[in-house]
């Protein structure tokens, strides 16, 4: 057992006392549908989503006539400065409402950084007011073919003219910054994210969708990988992906004459950077320092505080997020996150460890933008996990993008 375990003891935070205005519990998911996660799909993205969310209609119990609320978030569909072209390299929820047919009442798309947990707090607005009964959130990413991130700039003006012609443009760069800044503060050693990618890719072998299905990755294949951007190894970046996914949301009672158990949305929390900073320039204090303020809101609107949480699902679509959400949530101390991954703190299946990647993630199934993490929370708490189920959950915490920049959501499987 990990010497940082989670505490057993139960949060300041009463789940029965309403300290917010959010529409707690009284919103719920109740289908999903899933793509194959593939490096190219063969067929455009429009016509995957298009499935997709007939397919999550259906599962939800429910005709396509009766959808009347679409929401999405088309931000960084794919990368490499390409033209976006929506039904090709994007979906946005105009295009595919369009698509389905019927009537939607409430058509609508976030444009933030934590693009799903975005998404999922408009689903909830909507409902929770009445502008919609029962909406489609999908999720579509894109994987161009060609060179990945590859530079397309001739001329740089404003504040990146200060650093792209240096060389710092681009998720690698960003990323690298707060992760040697965490090696060298605290002492840790880059072979200690090998417990984390293999975490992720073992989980993620087990998920007939994911990319990396049957696939597990280990440790001297990992430290073999080449670097690409000092200290961040190829295996530390999510691999790029065709998949879509659409979750169907409707109101608590709605709920209740539906096919499947209800996971109801208990609350959200969506971050902003806090200090005015050139283009990818995260320093770790930004990170944590947003990030702390991100949970105690995020437990402020679901009246659970995070280290009650039975299903934690943190995000990684570089491994060092998975560091970073760790201690923002409070699930072991400041500095200690390279020591509790590597102890076992979230081998999923180890008994008392946290599985805070159970789901595969983003490094186990493939980049998909927070999906993983909220699908993973929806299957365990609703019982549809099949073999990979785990008793006894009741409570569970999606994680997007960075700590300062994204978001999170809290789902339970009963109202409070």
């Amino acid at each position: 057992m990990s010497s940082f375990a989670r505490n057993s003891d139960t949060s300041s935070f009463a789940r029965n006392s309403d300290t917010s205005s959010f529409a707690r519990n009284k919103v719920a998911i109740v289908g999903y549908a899933q793509s194959d996660i593939r490096r190219t799909a063969g067929r455009t993205l429009g016509a995957l989503t298009v499935d997709v969310a007939r397919a999550a209609a259906a599962d939800a119990g429910l005709e396509l006539e009766q959808v009347d609320g679409y929401v999405s978030s088309s931000l960084m569909p794919s990368a490499s400065g390409r033209v976006v072209e929506d039904g090709v390299s994007t979906v946005s929820s105009a295009w595919l409402a369009g698509r389905l047919g019927g009537t939607p009442r409430y058509v609508a798309g976030f444009d933030g950084i934590g693009q799903l947990t975005g998404s999922v707090s408009m689903a909830v607005n909507a409902i929770a007011s009445g502008a919609a009964d029962y909406v489609i959130v999908h999720r579509a990413l894109h994987n161009p073919t060609g060179s990945y991130h590859g530079n397309p700039m001739q001329a740089v003006h404003g504040p990146q003219q200060w650093t792209a012609p240096q060389g710092f443009f681009g998720p690698l760069a960003m990323i690298a910054l707060p992760y040697n800044e965490y090696l060298q503060r605290y002492g840790a050693k880059p072979e200690s994210m090998a417990a984390v990618v293999t975490e992720a890719r073992k989980n993620g072998a087990r998920i007939p969708w994911s990319f990396w299905y049957d696939r597990p990755l280990n440790r001297d294949e990992y430290l073999s990988a080449p670097a690409l951007f000092d200290p961040v190894r190829r295996f530390d970046c999510d691999i790029p992906v065709d998949g879509v996914a659409a979750f169907v949301l409707t109101s608590a009672e709605r709920a209740k004459d539906l096919p499947h158990p209800p996971v109801y949305i208990a609350g959200y929390a969506n971050a902003t950077p806090t200090r005015r900073r050139l283009p990818l320039h995260w320093p770790l204090d930004d990170i944590l320092g947003a990030g702390g303020d991100l949970v105690r809101r995020l437990e402020e609107s679901s009246g659970i505080g995070m280290r009650e949480i039975d299903l934690p699902q943190v995000y990684d679509g570089f491994s060092p997020f998975v560091w970073f959400w760790l201690e923002s949530l409070g699930l072991c101390p400041p500095g200690e996150a390279h020591r509790f991954v590597e102890e076992g703190g979230i081998d999923s299946d180890r008994p008392g460890a946290i599985p805070a990647l159970s789901g595969g993630g983003a490094l186990g199934n493939g980049r998909m933008h927070g999906v993983p993490q909220m699908l993973e929370c929806y299957l365990q708490l609703s019982g549809r996990a099949g073999t990979r189920g785990r008793a006894g959950l009741t409570t569970a915490v999606a994680c997007h993008s960075s700590p300062h920049y994204g978001g999170a959501v809290v789902y339970s499987a009963n109202r409070f």
